[in-house]
């Protein structure tokens, strides 16, 4: 039989979601992030990237629970915004930020989103200008982070509101699109791209600790000489996923 290049990429995307159930299977799921990864609420859209993006086990490593209060960064198409709402439940609050130029692009569906969630509420404005909610359990920033320089934030100052907002204990949780070792920001505004490195030394500076930098969405076969929106290429960058905490 001969195996065409169109076969080949359906097996990889089978023995991906196939990885993905293992890993599934192989980690203790809460109740409630089961049922929030299987929501209704959760578009096709949504749920075709889930193989990839492996959003069970990335709640579990963040630690978010019922009750919770969080602040996620950059909603976009509510994926997380979607997953955060579902876990924290009546009791808990999602705060989500988006800056102003996004408004065409999110804000429409983010207050659509917020409007019928009361226990989300969405905001646009300058990241520099924000006040943030007080006593947080879990900041998000999922693959935004590089997208602060390019919009020009002040990144040390932001990373220190963000300390200031968490209860002691609390979590700032980052995934982003891995950069060359070494490279810094020299990708960041071509190839959205960023050294994980120069994370973990920004966000320690604002006072944090480092509890957990995961493999979780790791990808060997990234030479990140690419950026996630090439073609073809949607969710496949090497990522890394840090978990940093706020000293007790």
């Amino acid at each position: 039989m001969t195996i065409t290049s169109s076969t080949r990429k359906l097996f990889a995307v089978l023995g991906l979601a196939v990885l993905s159930q293992l890993s599934l299977a192989q980690t203790a799921i809460p109740d409630y992030i089961q049922k929030a990864v299987a929501s209704p609420e959760r578009a096709k859209a949504m749920t075709d990237r889930d193989a990839l993006r492996h959003p069970a086990e990335t709640l579990v490593l963040s630690g978010i629970k019922p009750g919770d209060s969080v602040v996620e960064f950059a909603g976009f198409g509510q994926y997380y915004t979607t997953l955060l709402s579902a876990v924290v439940g009546d009791k808990g609050k999602v705060a989500v930020f988006d800056l102003p130029y996004l408004e065409g692009r999110t804000g429409p569906a983010s207050r659509e989103f917020a409007a019928k969630h009361p226990n989300t509420v969405y905001t646009n404005q300058n990241y520099d200008d924000i006040t943030l909610p007080a006593n947080v359990d879990i900041v998000y920033n999922v693959l935004y982070y590089h997208d602060l320089s390019i919009n020009k934030i002040d990144i040390a100052k932001l990373n220190k509101k963000i300390f200031a907002a968490l209860k002691p204990g609390g979590v700032f949780f980052i995934i982003d699109h891995n950069a060359v070792a070494g490279s810094g920001r020299r990708d960041t505004d071509t190839l959205h791209r960023i050294d994980p490195e120069l994370i973990k030394q920004e966000v320690i500076a604002a006072g944090f600790k480092l509890e957990t930098e995961s493999k979780l969405l790791a990808a060997k076969d990234d030479d990140h000489t690419w950026g996630p929106f090439t073609a073809g290429k949607r969710g496949t960058t090497d990522q890394s996923v840090f978990k940093f905490v706020k000293p007790k």
